[in-house]
């Protein structure tokens, strides 16, 4: 209660903050209301003849101090004479702040990295202002980038037409098949069988392993944790599993291209037979269905290499590099298992590339054209590498086109980083939270020593490229395998309202059984029909009809 009263009162210090000195009208015009001799011509820096300032939520993280006093942020408003007066949450009770904000009417100019939902405070609302007729005028580079891959472009209208929000791309190879199992090298060799190629060897190496080690954890993984659902990965023998989307209802596309969810299919059922006979000989850990990313790591990292097998997104994620090398280096990717049909299956998901609306501008802002320029930098090679390594004013951060270096792709390099990434608390960039502009082109043309050691944790990106590259790539699923979603769906405010309870309980009652099935508290032989005739009940069909129908709307159907 104490926590919850010292809360409140925080925030309502900050909206009598806040409305001070941004006490516009709600009903005032989005655009047009600065005067037009406020800017220099587009492309130039500044930005504004007059310093002008704004406010803006955004999210804060452990590793960067204080936005206000950044140094990037400072470098910016130098550089376009614009400031920020920053609001933040951490990343858990961000959502909860934004929708105190937003039903308080006292919200900022923009949201940047983490933004309210579109559906329902950009077509519902009218809060945030549609930016599809902005963008091309007052974003160059971005709008340049657009015109290349017109189809991001298209898909981030939403069902009324509009585009509301300014993207993120992040081109990451590893990252398009992060549904990655390591296995621990060290006690492969000790078996003596080889590393698992079929569900039948990946049962009989758990079980040499359990012999050998009866104190260990054959597979385990988080819930919370990117990449870290052992579920996830071991479905894949028998069906794609489509687990990127903000809710696992596990909906998907089938061949046919019809929106089903997975979680009712016949070979789900197959899958889940699968992990009940690993669970019933011991090897899988009961606290990977209910564990967080913490504790997951802290397990990882015990003494004495508990575990054989661990999901994980990146092998870092999961084994502290520095703290454990050695742990860290036994470690490698394995291919997806063939099923008993011979379904071999690593989801590619190909709509993670782009992030939408991680910046969105509200009708109280009263410098939309400004707040577009100021975001224009971030979509140039280096305005990214400024705000992830720091402003490079006395080329301490980072070497463009470093002479004789080669990037991860084996052409001539792009950049050097000089001041690396650090999880530790500082306050000279951004890190991670901004508008990331990480083409292909870029995150391959980091300067990487061709000799680097991808076993220490210096190589772990070209490690990554690689595991990519040789154990999941060739498994990616091919037409005739059911296919992945957009992360989000463009559906109108009436249709997420219809289905928003429904999502809900999809989600509790997929996830509730699979774990029942898996560990036996329902038998798959004789539950398994009622199970699927309980779908129609929460409301499958109808929530299956939307999507489908947002669907074939953003297919052009």
């Amino acid at each position: 209660m104490k926590k919850n009263i010292v809360r409140i009162i925080g925030l309502l210090a900050w909206f009598v903050l806040f409305g001070a000195c941004n006490n516009k009208k709600t009903d005032a015009p989005a655009t047009g209301a600065a005067p037009t001799d406020l800017y220099t011509p587009v492309g130039e820096y500044p930005i504004t003849k007059e310093p002008i300032t704004m406010t803006m939520f955004a999210m804060s993280a452990p590793n960067v101090v204080d936005l206000r006093t950044n140094d990037f942020t400072r470098y910016l408003e130098q550089k376009t004479n614009i400031k920020w007066n920053f609001v933040t949450a951490p990343d858990d009770s961000a959502t909860e702040k934004m929708n105190l904000l937003l039903s308080s009417n006292e919200y900022p100019d923009v949201f940047m990295f983490r933004t309210p939902d579109i559906t329902m405070y950009g077509m519902k609302e009218h809060i945030l202002i549609p930016l599809e007729d902005l963008i091309p005028k007052y974003m160059p580079n971005y709008w340049k980038f657009m015109q290349e891959r017109p189809n991001l472009w298209t898909q981030q209208r939403q069902a009324d037409g509009h585009i509301y929000g300014v993207a993120s791309f992040n081109e990451c190879y590893h990252c398009s098949h992060f549904n990655k199992m390591w296995v621990n090298m060290d006690w492969i060799e000790r078996i003596g069988q080889g590393v698992p190629a079929t569900t039948e060897e990946f049962k009989e190496v758990c079980k040499r392993f359990l012999e050998l080690k009866p104190d260990g954890i054959a597979v385990t993984g988080s819930t919370s944790g990117w990449g870290e659902q052992f579920i996830d990965f071991l479905t894949g023998s028998f069906i794609t599993n489509p687990s990127i989307r903000p809710i696992n209802d596990k909906l998907a596309v089938s061949p046919s291209g019809e929106v089903v969810t997975i979680a009712n299919q016949p070979q789900y059922r197959e899958s889940l037979g699968f992990l009940h006979e690993l669970y019933q000989m011991g090897a899988i850990y009961d606290g990977g269905f209910t564990q967080n990313s913490d504790q997951y790591r802290s397990l990882v990292n015990q003494p004495g290499a508990p575990v054989l097998f661990l999901a994980s997104g990146a092998i870092v994620n999961s084994v502290d590099a520095e703290v454990n090398p050695s742990l860290y280096r036994a470690y490698r990717a394995i291919a997806p298992l063939k099923g008993p049909d011979g379904t071999q299956i690593n989801t590619k998901f190909k709509y993670n590339d782009l992030q939408e609306n991680k910046l969105v501008i509200t009708d109280r802002c009263k410098y939309p054209e400004a707040v577009l320029r100021w975001a224009d930098h971030f979509y140039t090679m280096e305005g990214y590498l400024q705000y992830q390594y720091g402003p490079n004013l006395d080329g301490a951060d980072f070497i463009l086109n470093p002479p004789g270096e080669v990037g991860l792709n084996g052409k001539p390099a792009l950049f050097k980083v000089l001041n690396q990434y650090t999880a530790e608390p500082q306050n000279h960039d951004w890190q991670d939270i901004g508008l990331i502009y990480a083409t292909a082109d870029i995150r391959l043309g980091e300067a990487t020593d061709p000799a680097i050691d991808i076993t220490a944790s210096a190589g772990l990106e070209k490690l990554l490229v690689i595991e990519t590259e040789t154990v999941c790539e060739p498994y990616t699923q091919r037409p005739t395998d059911f296919d992945v979603l957009p992360s989000r769906l463009k559906l109108t405010s009436e249709e997420a309202g219809s289905i928003q309870t429904i999502g809900v309980e999809l989600v509790k009652y997929i996830s509730e059984n699979t774990v029942a099935f898996i560990n036996g508290t329902k038998n798959l032989d004789t539950e398994w029909d009622s199970y699927v005739a309980g779908f129609d009940r929460i409301g499958l069909p109808a929530y299956l009809k939307v999507n489908q129908t947002a669907w074939d709307r953003q297919q052009g159907k």
